[in-house]
């Protein structure tokens, strides 16, 4: 049971935006001590005055002016962000006054409550959903197994005259205004939920198919890619990897792929080590998820030495990969260019996940010899340039001249300890089919 002494209504709370100065406070802690709910059935969802905790009530805004009721059960994360950023998961059931019994849409179904404190201009997660859902028909519907489940959403703003209006004038445009978002969703497994190897192996199977997928046939990029937004879900039997979490997703080729905030996305041991640079402006291209995605894989099969133990002594003296949570962004820049560039490359993969190294082997030596290509053109360009000579062909920097593209991925990533791992989608197939011919012929 959580319990605070004092409370205020949630339209007296204010989430200060991009100012960073002395805000490093655990926003969940403020959050429950503040927030209100609505005890009437109508008006605003912010009328109330309670204390947010385990065996509370919250009462938000849904479709057609109506309003929905969740008993709060249980905090299962909050994230440590400056204040105004983090993000709360809280287990909920419907307590809807109107709902009859054995009548409610949700009832039987665990249901998470996720807050989160966006711009109020960034795209909500559901419309990524949405859309997704709209084109996930057919020889597309596995792709649903792989994405989360969003019941509802709603934007709650905070009121005229707070601080962060304040900041908004004195920054101009350099500072944005937020809102609380919150979303009703199916709640789903932790990694640590697995078993065996083998059952990791395949999330990450699932985890890059779904990202293509969505790259591909909605255009989003996640964004995103962290070992905390990879989950399960379990569903006949069958457990799925399901990529979670698209608060920071950006549509492809659209206005909206603009930069909403003047701060790098991402979670920081994951985050490309180009986007780690204090000189880099964007864009996010298709491989820096795809490089997160190799980080996930090497701190989760060095760190553990099984799915809920850490590993207890560690041997990893050149890449000191168990403080990369603690360093700053320029601190990891610098250490994963060194992983990048190791030859050879030897991780200190722990026994439980040994299958993995060959993985993490391949990855990194795919995504070293692109950033090398990269590199060489970028010479060769500039000396062409300066011979005002225009012979040079281009280069795919999406894929690293396609070294690091979802192609590559998907042959090292289909095979797991000499067995076969489940693959869906004509289109992943056939590319598959296609690539082993290739490597048949040479």
């Amino acid at each position: 049971m959580i319990n605070h002494s004092s409370t205020l209504p949630l339209e007296d709370l204010d989430f200060a935006s991009n100012s960073e100065a002395n805000l490093n406070r655990n926003p969940v802690s403020l959050l429950e001590a503040q927030m209100s709910e609505l005890t009437a059935a109508k008006g605003s969802p912010s009328s109330g005055i309670f204390e947010l905790c385990e065996g509370s009530f919250f009462t938000f805004p849904y479709k057609d002016e109506q309003t929905r009721t969740v008993y709060l059960k249980r905090v299962i994360s909050r994230s440590s962000s400056v204040f105004g950023r983090g993000t709360i998961v809280i287990r909920v059931e419907c307590a809807c006054r109107h709902c009859l019994p054995n009548q409610c849409n949700w009832q039987g179904k665990e249901l998470v409550l996720k807050l989160t404190f966006p711009i109020e201009t960034r795209v909500s997660e559901s419309m990524f959903m949405d859309r997704c859902k709209e084109l996930a028909q057919g020889e597309h519907a596995w792709v649903l197994n792989h994405l989360p489940n969003i019941y509802c959403s709603f934007d709650i703003p905070f009121r005229i005259g707070l601080p962060q209006d304040s900041f908004k004038k004195e920054f101009e445009d350099g500072d944005e205004m937020r809102v609380m978002r919150g979303t009703i969703q199916e709640e789903l497994k932790a990694l640590s939920s697995l078993k065996t190897a083998k059952e990791y192996a395949q999330v990450f199977c699932d985890i890059v198919q779904c990202h293509h997928w969505v790259r591909k046939c909605a255009q989003i990029f996640h964004r995103d890619i962290s070992k905390g937004n990879f989950m399960v879900r379990e569903k006949d039997g069958r457990k799925y990897g399901v990529l979670n979490d698209w608060d920071l997703a950006i549509w492809i080729n659209n206005e909206h792929a603009k930069p909403t905030s003047l701060i790098r996305t991402g979670t920081r041991p994951y985050v490309a080590h180009e986007q780690q640079s204090v000189h880099w402006k964007g864009p996010h291209r298709y491989r820096h998820d795809l490089e997160s995605l190799f980080y996930v894989m090497l701190l989760l099969v060095c760190l553990y030495s099984s799915p809920n133990k850490k590993v207890s002594h560690f041997e990893d003296k050149e890449f000191r990969i168990e403080e990369w949570h603690r360093w700053n962004d320029e601190s990891l820049r610098r250490t994963k260019i060194c992983v990048i560039y190791a030859a050879p490359f030897t991780p200190p993969v722990s026994p439980f996940f040994s299958g993995f190294r060959p993985w993490l082997t391949k990855l990194q030596g795919r995504l070293r010899r692109g950033l090398h290509n990269m590199g060489d053109y970028a010479i060769e360009a500039a000396k062409q340039e300066a011979s005002q000579a225009d012979t040079l062909p281009t280069f795919d920097t999406e894929t690293l001249g396609g070294h690091f593209s979802c192609e590559q991925i998907a042959m090292i990533l289909h095979m797991f300890n000499n067995e076969q791992l489940t693959t869906y989608g004509l289109e992943w197939q056939k590319t598959l089919e296609r690539l082993s011919c290739n490597q048949q012929q040479k």
